[in-house]
């Protein structure tokens, strides 16, 4: 556990406290509302989903990070309902094929070592029929801000430890799954190129 990895999960609330109020909040709850049966979280954070998932989940957290998984322990000490917590990279998931009824990934998929693997994963474990909840900053369809994103993606990775310029959406298709609904919108409170944001649910073609 590095010092890095103890400063970012201890302000990571802090962080993105005027985001999640100016809209990434409802964007969580309006997704989350979705989400039913066995559930699997991946990048789990600091549990900023937790509250808005409904009384029929059999919730399951994944976080590779020990210092964010740290954090979140003690939040899931707070929630009502049990919650099982794994320490894990969404690379690399200790599941059966086909376990979960619907994975869900909030700003992960940015920040994944590896975006392809990732999905190949959230694919596996989920059911025939299951669905992936995801909300995404995404490279820009709009070439100029694409290149800027390009330019600036190894800074915002020094910064906030994560890729702003990749093409999420296309991912996720090439994975294996049918994007079935997408909101594009913004990131609120978010540098420019930072704001392109997908949010939408997929199933496995």
């Amino acid at each position: 556990m590095s010092l890095g990895d103890r400063i970012f999960a201890a302000t990571y609330d802090r962080m993105s406290k005027g985001t999640e109020e100016a809209g990434l909040r409802d964007h969580r709850e309006a997704l989350l509302s979705q989400a039913s049966g066995r559930v699997l979280e991946i990048g789990a954070g600091t549990g900023r989903n937790l509250q808005f998932y409904g009384e029929d989940v059999e919730l399951t957290m994944v976080e590779p990070s020990e210092s964010m998984a740290r954090r979140l322990e003690r939040r899931l000490e707070e929630h009502p309902r049990p919650v099982t917590l794994v320490q894990s990279p969404a690379e690399a998931l200790p599941f059966g094929d086909g376990e979960f009824d619907v994975v869900v990934s909030t700003l992960v998929l940015c920040a994944v070592d590896d975006q392809a693997r990732a999905l190949a994963e959230a694919r596996r474990v989920l059911k025939p029929g299951g669905t992936l909840l995801f909300i995404e900053h995404v490279r820009s369809d709009e070439p100029k801000l694409a290149r800027k994103q390009d330019r600036m993606n190894r800074v915002n990775r020094v910064v906030v430890r994560c890729n702003c310029n990749r093409a999420t959406l296309d991912a996720i298709r090439a994975a294996g799954f049918t994007i079935d609904e997408v909101e594009h919108g913004e990131l609120p409170k978010a540098p420019k190129f930072v704001r392109p944001l997908a949010v939408g649910t997929a199933t496995p073609a």
